[in-house]
């Protein structure tokens, strides 16, 4: 058996969804960016439907000048990693102005949002007495972050707080700590978790609770801060995640906590240790973000406007939608060839 040989049945079911297509869904390039969400593809001016771009400030004024800024201050990129040498001010700025908007003590950025998940869940749970409970709906990066940790893990059913209970109530007394994690909005079908109801049952069986907020931050609660916030129950969380190329514009990602002990991911954590810090001008481009979703919430409404009028129009058109209105519109078809087929459309 060969290396390649393992990729056959992946190539058989790509070959058989583009057979009959005019264009590859998994092979497009944007020639030239027009805007937040608007591109040109093969020659075409055309709307990206599919862009996290919430909040539309990848070409906010300030965010584009502060990025500029940084590189002419401190050049395109650090060259070390954060353990290392690659933290500069801005970086550990960052981490307190994170920290400050989402009402947390400690932040730990990371260099991309994957990487957050990836590092603090590894570096939280271990083996042989630590074990994990999952969301089975929740982002590769928290798999591979449970992966990565070791521990024992255990799916539980998509928000699920039943499902949660019975699996937190079955482990033994040599389970020494337990974390839970889970996501805000789930990216696929645009549902939210109930997070109040898992922060009660987890912390009822002395579990930990990680929540990824990251396709959630900037969108939900009063204030942005996620959809703890929306459920009033922020302060409860433990550690918070989330990451800079959604609603924040750039590429990185963060890890906020009450817990003192989140400081020590800085030297205990692979995927912080290890990895080059995030370039000056992403870190700028963050910051500028942030402050402006801490100012200015016309943003997060006409983005809610926006969402209940396409939600509407789908609905009124006859379409399956996954989830209640959200940033994200998702719909149900019959296979990976009609999705194929919509795409196309």
């Amino acid at each position: 058996m060969g290396l390649f040989d393992k990729f056959q049945n992946t190539a058989v079911m790509y070959e058989a969804l583009i057979k009959d297509a005019d264009r590859d869904p998994f092979a497009v390039s944007m020639d030239e960016m027009k805007g937040p969400t608007r591109a040109i593809v093969n020659g075409k001016e055309i709307v990206l439907a599919g862009t996290n771009n919430y909040l539309g400030l990848t070409f906010n004024e300030a965010a584009v000048a502060a990025a500029k800024e940084a590189v002419e201050q401190s050049g395109t990129g650090t060259t070390g990693s954060r353990f290392a040498n690659g933290t500069y001010a801005a970086h550990r700025q960052l981490e307190v102005d994170l920290a400050k908007f989402l009402g947390y003590a400690h932040c730990v950025v990371f260099s991309t949002g994957y990487q957050a998940n990836l590092g603090a869940i590894s570096a939280l749970a271990a083996p042989p007495n630590d074990v994990i409970l999952i969301d089975a709906d929740c982002h590769a990066c928290i798999y591979d972050g449970c992966q990565l940790s070791g521990a024992e893990t255990i799916r539980f059913r998509h928000n699920d707080p039943e499902s949660l209970d019975k699996r937190l109530s079955r482990l033994g007394d040599k389970v020494q700590g337990k974390l839970v994690c889970l996501e805000g909005m789930y990216s696929m079908f645009g549902d939210t978790a109930p997070v109040k109801e898992c922060i009660e049952i987890a912390h009822k069986h002395d579990a930990y609770v990680l929540l990824d907020e990251a396709h959630s931050f900037g969108v939900f609660g009063e204030s942005g801060r996620g959809v703890c916030e929306a459920d009033g129950v922020r302060d409860q969380v433990d550690f918070y995640t989330g990451t800079f190329s959604k609603s924040l514009a750039s590429i990185g990602g963060f890890v906020a906590s009450n817990h003192p002990e989140l400081e020590y991911l800085r030297f205990s954590s692979r995927p912080y240790m290890f990895t080059a810090s995030p370039s000056p001008a992403n870190i700028a481009a963050a910051s500028a973000a942030l402050a402006k979703i801490s100012t200015d919430s016309s943003m997060r409404e006409r983005l809610w406007e926006k969402a209940k009028r396409v939600h509407a129009a789908f609905t009124q058109l006859g379409f399956d939608l996954c989830a209640p209105v959200g940033p994200v519109i998702a719909v149900k078809l019959a296979d990976r060839q009609e999705a194929c087929k919509a795409w196309n459309f």
